[in-house]
């Protein structure tokens, strides 16, 4: 195989609250700190260890105007998307890198019950679509003008 690949899928939990910057009339980007956990069990200790890692998410335009609107900090969310590095320089001139997920697609996994603490267990695969649907038909209505 002589192509590449740059393929990221997360499934985590939002560290804060989907953050918008508008940069002309009508793009913007999206940008929120996600959380995944790793857990095992020590076998030296018997004792199970849980490492967190960060990782930042860009999404942009209709996409991030959903993400603000239907997300918020402690959610989960399934992320699938490629890794980006950014370069940028700091305050002193020093170069420092920034290491991105840019978002391709999203699928909300908390239901609306559970955002707003409420746990039911009925009926919570019937929330989860209805919380879904909107995200997917607006983003279908921006492709319909593609050829394929």
């Amino acid at each position: 195989m002589s192509g590449t690949l740059n393929k990221v899928m997360l499934i985590g939990h939002l560290g804060d609250a989907v953050k918008l910057h508008y940069f002309d009339d009508k793009n913007c980007v999206g940008r929120f700190p996600l959380a995944t956990n790793e857990t095992y069990t020590n076998k030296q200790t018997n004792e199970r260890v849980t490492n967190t890692e960060w990782h930042n998410i860009v999404v942009r335009n209709k996409a991030a105007e959903i993400c603000e609107k239907y997300l918020s900090k402690g959610d989960r969310v399934y992320i699938e998307g490629r890794i980006k590095t950014r370069k940028w320089q700091d305050d002193s001139g020093n170069d420092r890198y920034s290491t991105e997920i840019h978002c391709t697609e999203f699928t909300f996994l908390t239901t609306k019950n559970e955002s707003q603490g409420v746990n039911t267990s009925s009926n919570t695969d019937q929330n989860q679509d209805k919380q879904q649907n909107p995200v997917r038909e607006s983003l279908e209505k921006d492709n319909d003008d593609l050829p394929f």
